[in-house]
């Protein structure tokens, strides 16, 4: 390989990093973006039921969907905290 062909790819891949290197913050911050809603929907629900302890079947299904996606994206341990706290809860029908 010669050294033109060698700085023709060094472009090509400056290039590249161009293109990508903005599609990777934008995705990184719609991230951040969805773990912040998901994070206050799980307070909602919490701050709704904490003083009765109980929470219905369909909003505890829910709960635990939100609490999932949430660490799917790397969420904190902050949640994890009030997830363990209503797995506690009287789950109605």
């Amino acid at each position: 390989m010669t050294l033109s062909q060698i700085a023709a790819l060094i472009t090509e891949l400056g290039v590249l990093l161009g293109v990508v290197i903005p599609i990777i913050v934008w995705i990184i911050k719609i991230s951040n973006g969805i773990k912040c809603q998901l994070r206050s929907d799980m307070l909602r629900i919490y701050y709704h039921h904490r003083e009765s302890k109980t929470i219905r079947q369909y909003e505890y299904e829910n709960f635990v969907f939100l609490y999932k996606a949430y660490k799917a994206l790397r969420g904190n341990s902050f949640i994890d905290k009030i997830y363990a706290e209503v797995k506690t809860w009287e789950v109605v029908t």
